[in-house]
């Protein structure tokens, strides 16, 4: 207001800036494979006016997403009481092969407001590997060829160059065992129920199952091996059958005999009843006769 009483306005302009927390890397990975898409976290910042950014940062330097190997999916929410944003940014990355066996990424938060620095995550170092085929799974057996005396010991080592080691499971003769995860299978006093082609199967979560050659367990002079054992049952087997088949032949003949008996019996009664009645007629015709030619 001036002397004369007249008054003038002027609008000036306030801006409010909030600085968030530090940001952190929500859910990092334990490890990245290279050659397919991993992710390494989640940065979030929260509590912010306004807004800002997020970066990614691969040993120091700025990651720009390009849609192959880095990419990055980023969502933004504004609390609807305090007005300040909440910022997720998601980091997808493909690590070539034959790259860094370790790296190491950090987040940043940088601030929509002039003369403030950008806030930095904690960094994280994360270990790469590369898979290899798991074609190369080999089954070892010792001793070679896989053939002890009764009562010897077979060992079976599925050996896979894969890192991590893969979970190891066995097969016999086309059946799963009933054994944990296991990279050796030890068979002590062997037997002839323990002869069989063993095989082993590597499941890695990058690949899906795959099984070794076969290799073959046999007990050097057992009697019966497991080709015997079934030719004997197959034969007990129709062993049993022909004899029971013999016993209903038996036992059917013995009744059609017994049937065709009992029809005759009403015949041979019916002739007997006849000879008794000749039997048993009188004799008087032949007494006279004999009486009329007499002296």
């Amino acid at each position: 207001t001036s002397r004369n009483g007249k008054e003038t306005k002027s609008n000036y302009r306030v801006r409010v800036y909030q600085i968030p927390g530090k940001p952190e890397i929500v859910g990092p990975a334990s490890e990245l494979m290279a050659g397919v898409p991993n992710k390494v976290g989640t940065c979030v910042s929260e509590g912010g006016y306004p807004a800002g950014t997020l970066s990614w940062h691969l040993d120091g330097k700025t990651l720009i997403p390009d849609g192959k190997g880095v990419s990055v999916k980023e969502e933004t929410r504004r609390h609807p009481e305090t007005g300040l944003f909440t910022l997720h940014s998601e980091l997808m990355v493909t690590p070539a092969r034959g790259g860094a066996p370790q790296p190491t990424f950090s987040c940043s938060f940088s601030p929509s407001f002039p003369r403030r620095r950008a806030l930095h995550t904690a960094p994280i170092q994360l270990s790469v590997w590369e898979p290899v085929p798991l074609d190369e799974v080999q089954l070892v057996v010792e001793p070679a060829g896989g053939a002890v005396p009764p009562g010897g010991t077979v060992t079976l080592t599925c050996e896979t160059p894969v890192q991590p080691p893969p979970q190891i499971h066995w097969i016999k003769d086309g059946v799963p065992l009933p054994h944990p995860s296991s990279p050796v299978l030890l068979l002590p006093e062997v037997g002839p129920k323990d002869q069989g082609v063993y095989s082993c199967v590597a499941t890695h979560r990058s690949h899906g199952p795959q099984e070794s050659r076969a290799v073959s367990v046999s007990v050097i002079g057992s009697v019966e091996g497991p080709g015997l054992g079934t030719l004997a049952l197959a034969l007990g087997i129709l062993g049993g059958l022909g004899t029971a088949a013999l016993l209903v032949g038996v036992i059917v003949w013995h009744r059609r005999r017994r049937r065709g008996a009992e029809r005759k019996a009403p015949e041979n009664q019916e002739e007997e009843e006849e000879e008794r009645a000749e039997l048993n007629q009188p004799e008087e015709p032949e007494a006279a006769e004999s009486s009329a030619g007499g002296p």
